[in-house]
């Protein structure tokens, strides 16, 4: 029973479960549709209010529209004003100027026809001038006797003798003026340089004479069959002279270190009595020391006096080597001493390296210690041995120019050559032989011969002066100055010469007649 209960109990509850279940579905249908008709209410409700809203917006857009094109339309009818009003100023302009230009037009129009009855005018004028000027012409031409190509002619000589005396009367000028600019600059550092420097000349010879304390040792000299006076030449290369003069033998070379050594060893044989060809030998020997010794001493005093450092030491035997050379009669160690002071003070008075000009004027001559053993000049010879030891190239083309072999590129080449014609130039520090001597001069002459209308020349003051005489009817007074200034540069171009040579040019017309 009970399970029965239990299946009706259960039959109950599913029964009030399903019919729970159809109610609910039913409840929740019914409120759907509620909802659905409260959602659509709404919808419509929006779409509506949407509508209007979309309405006035569009309204107010097309308004916003209405406005904008009426203002745009607005700017441009003003900006077509503007332009239009522009464009009437811009016509009235071109009207004013077309105006201007007709009128302008119609000015020149009159201008020209003005300037073509000028032109007839002046063209009747010129044909009237041209026949007068033929008039003219004929009436000079008669008158004066010339044609018109003869007096052409007349005018230009004129013109070209008046262009003489202008071009002489410059040259005059210019000349005077450099001369009082440059002279007296030049006077004055040269002088400066020459009494600043002041050393002693000795005049030396090929020739050495030894003086005996009597006539019998000449004999011993000699020797047996003449063994000791030949040995002695042989080992010295000097020529011994023994003659008749009295308690004298002279020692002739003109390698003066040679006739040095052979002096020394000379006069120590007659000093010690015993002359034989081995004492001979070992004299010579010690004399040769002695030399060696004395160029050395001598170098280094070169150096010392001129104040030179840094010197190779085989430069500074070549140095003393030119202490036994002379140059025309100058001493060479003397001379290249005296030309290194004088390049240091004309450096100094130039703004220039002083050591480096006393350097280069020490060693101009260098060439000079080796020229007896060396083949070629004494500038070639000093510029291998500068080169070889090493020497400045300032120095070396110093040395190189201070002949004139090469020009001078540089203001301590210059100084060099400057300096070296003042030690050299000077009166009394040089001689020449007769025979150079008259050549030299008799060449001078020769040059200012050669010019026309020179009549006669005359070298004198030792070679310093040339006057030359000409001819007056050929040279008038403007070409006596041009004819001066060509000879002086002939002068300088073709001879050699030291110092300068003043070039004197005469002029004189005289007149002779005899009294019967």
């Amino acid at each position: 029973m009970d399970w029965i209960i239990v299946m009706i109990i259960i039959a109950v509850a599913i029964a009030c479960l399903a019919v729970g279940f159809f109610l609910g579905i039913a409840y929740r249908k019914k409120i759907g549709e509620a909802m659905i008709g409260s959602a659509e209410e709404k919808a419509k409700t929006i779409i509506n209010e949407a509508i209007k809203t979309a309405d006035t917006k569009q309204k107010e857009a097309l308004l916003e529209a209405k406005e904008e094109i009426h203002k745009s339309r607005s700017e441009a009818e003003k900006e077509i004003r503007d332009r239009r009003n522009e464009m009437q100023k811009l016509e009235k302009r071109l009207v004013q100027r077309e105006e201007v230009l007709d009128k302008r037009a119609e000015s020149y129009e009159h201008k020209e026809t003005a300037l073509a009855n000028k032109m007839k005018t002046l063209e009747a004028k010129e044909a009237e001038i041209e026949d007068i000027k033929l008039g003219q012409r004929a009436v000079l031409e008669r008158i004066s006797g010339m044609t018109v190509d003869q007096a052409k002619t007349y005018l230009m000589s004129t013109l070209e003798d008046e262009l003489k005396h202008e071009q002489a009367l410059m040259i005059k000028e210019y000349e005077t003026r450099a001369l009082d600019e440059a002279e007296t600059k030049a006077k004055e550092i040269l002088s400066v340089a020459i009494q600043k420097c002041a050393s002693d000349h000795v005049s030396e010879t090929t020739v050495s004479v030894i003086q005996l304390p009597n006539d019998e040792m000449k004999g011993r000299i000699i020797g047996r069959e003449g063994r000791n006076i030949r040995t002695l030449e042989a080992l010295t290369g000097v020529d011994l002279i023994i003659d008749d003069t009295h308690e004298t033998i002279a020692l002739s070379s003109f390698d003066m270190v040679r006739r040095e050594i052979a002096k020394i060893a000379l006069t120590k044989l007659i000093s010690d009595g015993r002359i034989h060809p081995t004492r001979v030998g070992e004299m010579v020997e010690k004399a040769r020391k002695e030399i060696d010794q004395t160029i050395k001493k001598e170098g280094e005093r070169a150096i010392f006096e001129t104040g030179v450092h840094g010197i190779h030491p085989e430069i500074v035997k070549l140095i003393g080597r030119l202490r036994f050379r002379t140059s025309f009669g100058q001493n060479v160690l003397d001379h290249s001493i005296e030309v290194s002071n004088l390049a240091g003070i004309l450096a100094g008075e130039l703004g220039v390296d002083i050591t480096s000009a006393k350097r280069a004027g020490l060693l101009h001559d260098i060439g000079k210690a080796l020229d007896h053993q060396a083949e070629g000049s004494h500038v070639s010879i000093g510029v291998e041995v500068a080169r070889k030891y090493k020497e400045h190239e300032n120095i070396i083309h110093a040395i190189e120019a201070h002949h004139g072999d090469v020009e001078a590129k540089s203001i301590l080449a210059c100084i060099v050559q400057a300096a070296d014609a003042i030690s050299a130039a000077r009166p009394g520090a040089r001689r020449e032989d007769l025979e150079s001597y008259i050549k030299r001069l008799e060449r001078l002459e020769e040059l200012a011969n050669d010019f026309k209308g020179v009549e006669r020349s005359f070298a004198i003051q030792a070679g310093r002066e040339i006057r030359v005489m000409v001819r007056p009817e050929e040279i008038n007074d403007d070409e006596m100055i041009i004819l001066a200034r060509n000879i002086a540069n002939k002068i300088e171009n073709e001879l050699e010469y030291p110092g300068q040579i003043k070039v004197h040019v005469i002029r004189e017309n005289r007149a002779i007649e005899y009294a019967k």
